[in-house]
């Protein structure tokens, strides 16, 4: 297999416009072919897009939109999980020689038809996602005494970080006041415990690692791929303090790279809710099984960058075709020296982990400069 490298990106504000999909597309796309050294719309192989609107035909659209005539081109579609699901194809493509270059963008409008997976029945009427969070925080609490105010720093952390991030949604701090006292929408789960869907675009540009000093003198370099789907079915989940997709996916990741969670310097989470990342740190070896609350708090009051720097779905906001290559674009600039006020200093190893519907299914990726 190839050795693949990401050599550039392009992102948008997240916010919300009347931009349509496409439009949104273009514009992480264009920073591509105007910042990128050596690059014409001929030499791109593959182009995919990743979004949840019924939009057909969508990647061709695009690549004619782009004066790209790709070899191969196509839609990926699963649910908050789609980022990071259309790099990996596009890393197959390319790894196994079927191409040598591809163009991976996606985007979301805020009123996507994403939100909520219709199709499981087993949810009854509570079918939102904030019943599958409501229900893991239940569960945290009863075993590991996790309490609202831990959640809370969760949601503060990323929001401070979002500060600094010019594409966030959010603009202003929250408060730990704030946070304790914004609207309840069950029993433990409160409006700015919630990532915020939006519109959003995001873009990314990998290739072999043949043509990779043709366009950067510092490609990053996708060393570790793990996923893992369980189900469709929120029911099937076993263990509501742990996200079993997740724990498989990093595992993979980690063993794919000759890494473990000791030599990760920068991490992007999905905190879809703030109990996600908590459950998440733990199930990805950075703390032990109940640490999770205490390691937030430490990242808190050290103002330690390392765990979502760009301010996590609950700060940045959540565009969910856009999301997991959002992720891996602050990544890459964080391994790049290029993430400027969120840098987090001598980052050469960086995590991605982007799920869907309750962990139903994960993906992590391991990038190293």
């Amino acid at each position: 297999m190839k050795k693949v490298a990401i050599v550039a990106n392009g992102l948008t504000k997240f916010n919300k416009t009347e931009k349509p999909l496409d439009s949104l597309m273009l514009s992480s796309i264009k920073p591509i072919f105007e910042n990128t050294k050596n690059l014409e719309q001929k030499d791109v192989d593959v182009v995919l897009t990743s979004t949840n609107a019924h939009e057909n035909y969508l990647a061709n659209i695009i690549s004619e939109l782009s004066g790209v005539k790709p070899k191969i081109s196509h839609s990926v579609e699963s649910l908050c999980n789609s980022g990071t699901n259309s790099l990996v194809s596009a890393y197959a493509y390319v790894s196994s020689g079927l191409a040598e270059t591809a163009l991976v963008v996606g985007a979301e409008k805020t009123d996507n038809p994403g939100l909520v997976l219709d199709w499981d029945m087993s949810r009854g009427e509570f079918k939102h996602p904030i019943f599958w969070a409501s229900m893991f925080t239940s569960a945290h609490m009863r075993k590991y005494g996790t309490s609202l105010e831990d959640l809370a720093y969760v949601s503060v952390k990323n929001h401070k970080n979002a500060l600094d991030n010019p594409y966030a949604y959010f603009e202003k701090p929250f408060s730990f006041d704030d946070v304790m006292h914004s609207k309840n929408l069950t029993g433990n789960i409160r409006l700015l415990d919630c990532s915020m869907p939006c519109d959003g675009s995001a873009a990314v540009l990998i290739c072999s690692e043949e043509k990779a000093t043709k366009y950067t003198d510092t490609p990053i370099w996708i060393t570790g791929i793990g996923q893992k789907t369980i189900s469709a079915s929120f029911t099937k989940n076993d263990d509501l303090v742990s996200m079993e997709s997740t724990k498989i996916a990093v595992a993979d990741a980690y063993h794919m790279s000759h890494k473990t969670a000791m030599d990760v310097d920068v991490v992007e989470l999905h905190d879809a809710f703030s109990v996600c990342e908590i459950i998440e740190l733990e199930d990805m070896g950075f703390c032990q099984k109940g640490q999770g609350s205490k390691f937030v708090r430490d990242l808190y009051n050290t103002d330690d960058k390392k765990i979502n720097p760009r301010g996590g779905l609950i700060g940045a906001g959540h565009p969910l075709g856009a999301t997991g290559i959002a992720q891996v674009v602050e990544i890459c600039q964080q391994l790049g020296g290029k993430a400027e006020k969120r840098q987090v200093s001598g980052a050469k190893t960086g995590l991605v982990h982007n799920m869907s519907a309750g962990s139903t299914s994960s993906t992590v990726l391991v990038l190293e400069s």
